[in-house]
């Protein structure tokens, strides 16, 4: 993979700088990525990637062509040390498909702190968009209660990077199979698609259309019938059918792409069962999304396929995570670590410090300092992905990880609450960071 250490904003390499002039980077801090309400108004969201941040990380590292960029802003001294920097970080994440809470840490970065902010803005970039699009793809795939969900947003995508991230992270949310081919070959995706409009249209009739595609395409003939005239669509696939049955071949089904997907399908369906082919499925498009199919399926909609575009790849409705990265401790002098914490009048906006850890209990998740400690029975759901900088995970098959939505209450662990409390009411009256000595007599 090519680097791409210039994914990032202009302040982390300004501050990177100021650490390593003002002799800090052997310095440890302790960084931590989560989010701060769960999207779209629901009550989970769906952890997702991690793998596209590991390929980062690996290959993190400043080339020439980086370096005669940077020399516009920074001196020749500095860029020779990013010259022959590499990522000496540990790093522990929660795995893909897991379901997560607001302020539990999705990614936890301890290491040198010119480094664990040099990554702050692509960590984001990649885990905040691939965890917003797996959670709606999770809601959607909740609401089709069983039935394939399959990814056809491709051509509604912010920019092919894009629509290659969204298909995989709608994956990793529950879809079956997609219709972008480059997603499909990149991360072994099943993909799926038979025809559109423009193929109708270019025959006479849509009878000679029809029976051309199940000609060159015989397993593959699910039949759009919406260009013309739908039921009547539905009639000439049917007819269609039959001449695919008399090769040996099964109509797949019909496809619905506009009008009152209730009542066509209802129709569609007793004309299918009664022409002998209960076995053909009606699949439907048409800005789908989690809303629509639930009120799509409480009409009584006989669809059994969902294809869902323009809402699914975007996010519709909440166009971005909002997920932060916060530093939580620094290590002084001695090695011990010293706890950190950002205030806000937002009591919502406001950090907990220390090394922050997710205990998966029973009946609900515990966020807890594991300088501290727990004594609760469960998970930790932070698992170890590099040491020192080498990767220690090994990432699974991306068709072995499939989001279980659940949702939870999530508790701070009560000597971290009480950690939190002191640091609170200390660093908002003396507006200065507090150590850890100034809390262990407490904790005593």
């Amino acid at each position: 993979m090519t680097s791409l250490a210039l994914l990032t904003d202009f302040y982390e390499l300004t501050m990177a700088y100021g650490y390593w002039r003002a002799g800090m980077v052997r310095r440890e801090a302790a960084f931590h990525l989560f989010f701060r309400e769960e999207p779209f108004g629901g009550d989970y969201a769906i952890a997702a990637g991690l793998a596209p941040a590991i390929d980062y990380l690996n290959a993190l590292r400043f080339d020439d062509d980086d370096l005669r960029y940077l020399a516009n802003f920074f001196p020749a001294d500095y860029l020779d040390y990013l010259g022959t920097m590499r990522f000496t970080c540990d790093v522990d994440a929660i795995p893909e498909g897991t379901t997560v809470f607001a302020h539990e840490p999705l990614v936890r970065v301890c290491g040198p702190i010119d480094q664990a902010q040099i990554v702050e803005s692509a960590l984001l970039n990649i885990i905040n968009f691939q965890t917003l699009i797996a959670t709606k793809a999770s809601r959607i795939v909740a609401a089709a209660q069983g039935d394939p969900v399959i990814d056809f947003g491709l051509r509604r995508a912010q920019g092919n990077d894009g629509a290659v991230a969204a298909t995989r992270a709608a994956f990793v949310g529950g879809v079956r199979a997609t219709s972008n081919v480059l997603a499909g070959a990149r991360f072994g995706i099943p993909v799926k698609g038979t025809h559109a409009h423009s193929w109708v249209m270019s025959f006479p009739s849509e009878r000679e259309a029809f029976s051309a595609y199940a000609e060159v395409m015989p397993a593959n003939s699910l039949l759009l019938v919406d260009t013309y005239d739908t039921l009547r669509g539905v009639e000439n696939a049917i007819e269609v059918g039959k001449e695919l049955r008399a090769r040996g071949h099964e109509l797949v089904g019909v496809r619905l792409d506009s009008g009152d997907l209730a009542t066509l399908s209802i129709a569609a369906r007793k004309m299918l069962d009664d022409a002998g082919f209960p076995n053909a499925v009606i699949a439907a498009s048409n800005e789908l999304d989690e809303h629509s199919i639930t009120a799509l399926k409480e009409a009584g909609a006989k669809i059994n396929v969902w294809g869902v575009g323009t809402r699914l790849i975007t996010a519709f409705d909440q166009p971005a995570l909002g997920g932060v990265y916060k530093l939580t401790a620094i290590r002084d002098a001695g090695g011990e670590w010293e706890r950190r914490i950002k205030l806000s009048s937002d009591p919502g906006k406001t950090s907990s410090p220390g090394i922050l850890q997710v205990r998966r209990c029973a009946d609900r998740d515990i966020l807890y300092d594991e300088i501290l400690g727990v004594s609760n029975d469960g998970e930790d759901l932070l698992v170890p992905i590099f040491r020192k900088g080498q990767l220690v995970y090994d990432v699974p098959p991306l068709d072995s990880i499939r989001a279980n939505p659940h949702a939870r209450p999530v508790e701070i662990e009560p000597l971290l609450a009480e950690v939190r409390r002191q640091m609170i009411a200390a660093a908002s009256a003396n507006a200065a960071p507090v150590s850890n000595a100034a809390t262990r007599d407490t904790l005593s």
